[in-house]
């Protein structure tokens, strides 16, 4: 579907969001997780039942970080749960 290879390849040009206070690490950890999920899904067209399970616990860790972070880096991450989710509910490209 174009909505997920478009909305990926604005992640992928974005940049790092500057103020994210005291949960960068985990929210680099999170991005670098959900990264690499969408990544194997890019290349398999789907996911395997390990990596659904990372990527559900991920985005559940994700939504509680989510209310503290500033505009910048809400825009990021909401874009990366969306990505997370497309790629859960079967979203095919």
């Amino acid at each position: 579907m174009n909505d997920l290879k478009e909305l990926w390849q604005i992640h992928q040009d974005a940049r790092w969001p500057d103020s994210l206070d005291g949960a960068e690490g985990q929210l680099m950890m999170l991005d670098t997780v959900i990264v690499g999920c969408i990544t194997y899904y890019e290349e398999e067209q789907e996911l395997d039942s390990q990596r659904i399970v990372i990527l559900q616990d991920s985005l559940s860790e994700l939504d509680e970080l989510l209310v503290d972070l500033s505009d910048e880096g809400m825009e990021y991450f909401s874009r990366l749960r969306q990505l997370g989710h497309l790629i859960l509910n079967g979203t095919s490209q």
